[in-house]
């Protein structure tokens, strides 16, 4: 497991850091981009009051839906990657992510840090050869490759990341 950093200002970005051990050079980017979601997500949530978890200034989407959200897209984009369909549980999931199930911020938090750890373990035994795989996604089977949907994981990660952090310096300074 890779250790959750606590960034600091003018500390270097995971992909100044190097390669990521036993992730095939392809997918660095990937890696790097987990890893350095997971370390902002989890700097700027340190402190954060629970009560605030569910709060959604100005209409936008509250923190808890963020990080419920992007472990839900992890597991599914790594699950149609490797060529599945989503199962009943994770359609499930999909439907709850904008409920507040109750869940602490301590909770949510553990939640998406294991699925980037769970993501970071597909990628140690992906295939290089097989990252050009036609993968279907979803109930249309929208086309897509192995190396496409990793991809995506990794930038719709940093996205919701980004509204995340807005988001909560938002409620933090209200």
């Amino acid at each position: 497991m890779d250790t959750i950093r606590t960034i600091t200002p003018g500390e270097p970005e995971r992909w100044q850091m190097g390669a990521v051990d036993n992730i095939t050079p392809l997918l660095q980017p990937v890696a790097h981009a987990l890893l350095q979601a997971r370390d902002e997500i989890n700097t700027i949530m340190a402190d954060f009051d629970d009560r605030l978890i569910w709060k959604k200034p100005a209409a936008v989407a509250a923190p808890a839906f963020h990080l419920k959200h992007m472990a839900g897209v992890l597991d599914r984009l790594f699950t149609y990657a490797a060529g599945n369909s989503l199962s009943n549980q994770q359609l499930e999931y999909l439907r709850s992510e904008e409920k507040d199930e109750g869940q602490s911020r301590t909770q949510l938090l553990a939640h998406f840090n294991g699925a980037v750890e769970r993501s970071l373990e597909t990628l140690r035994t992906a295939d290089p050869a097989q990252l050009a795989n036609e993968r279907k996604v979803g109930r249309k089977g929208i086309p897509s490759t192995v190396l496409g949907l990793y991809f995506h994981a990794a930038e719709h990660t940093m996205r919701h990341t980004g509204q995340l952090l807005v988001t909560v310096r938002i409620l933090v300074s209200h």
